[in-house]
């Protein structure tokens, strides 16, 4: 049977707004976009969306320089950081790019490596070991979170300090995360697509943007590559896994 529908939920990642977004015209959408949803494309203005879409702003790309001063920390020593990027994915890509880029205006040399599949991430490591890179930013992407556990297995095999831009990374082994709550994103997906299924209009509602960003570190992580976390960040961190 055929139903018509309400409302279209585009949960993951920016990729899945902007297809929903081309699809229709009509039919409410609300996003969770990991990239500025207005440099995206998806919407003329935070404020005021108008149109159909409306939803959250997480922030993946947008927080390179947090990470990268995390890593900093970690790593005071560090005179070359290796960054990944999947050029596949091009707004995102040089959202971080820019973003990290900025913030080392004055810091360690910072090395793009591009990969779009897990031979080019089993390269980008040989590349990294090869340049004696010293730590490791993991530019927000949906394909780096769908190859989580070959991009923390491979830090750890070449004793890299990594940063990660989702929990997840942490969870299965990975050092350190910096990232908007997953929860409290989710919460707010949920509520915006209740107002709509009681009558509010995409273009009437904000986008949200992120109150809550977690730091997770892992202290298992940090031993099996050698690395001691500075006390002051364990003493920040919202959750230390032991």
């Amino acid at each position: 049977m055929q139903r018509d529908v309400t409302v279209i939920v585009a949960l993951v990642g920016t990729a899945t707004a902007i297809a929903a977004e081309a699809a229709t015209t009509t039919i409410p959408i609300v996003f969770s976009a990991g990239t500025d949803p207005v440099q995206a494309g998806i919407v003329p203005s935070l404020s005021r969306p108008g149109g159909n879409v409306t939803g959250v702003n997480y922030m993946a790309s947008e927080l390179g320089a947090k990470r990268l001063g995390l890593l900093r920390e970690i790593v005071p020593s560090a005179t070359r950081i290796g960054l990944l990027v999947n050029r596949a994915n091009p707004i995102s890509a040089e959202s971080v790019i820019k973003d990290i880029e900025r913030a080392s205006a004055a810091g360690p040399r910072i090395d793009i490596h591009n990969a779009g599949t897990g031979s080019e991430i089993e390269a980008t490591f040989a590349a990294l070991a090869q340049n004696r890179t010293d730590a490791l930013v993991i530019g927000a992407d949906p394909l780096f979170f769908d190859r989580r556990v070959q991009l923390v297995l491979l830090a750890t095999r070449h004793l890299l300090p990594a940063v990660y831009f989702q929990r997840g990374f942490v969870e299965v082994g990975g050092l350190v995360s910096y990232a908007a709550s997953d929860a409290v994103r989710y919460r707010e997906v949920g509520l915006y697509t209740g107002r709509i299924l009681k009558g509010e209009k995409p273009a009437d509602m904000p986008v949200a943007q992120p109150t809550k960003f977690e730091l997770v570190v892992s202290l298992p992580a940090a031993k099996a590559i050698g690395t001691l976390l500075p006390p002051s960040l364990l003493a920040r961190a919202d959750e230390v896994i032991e």
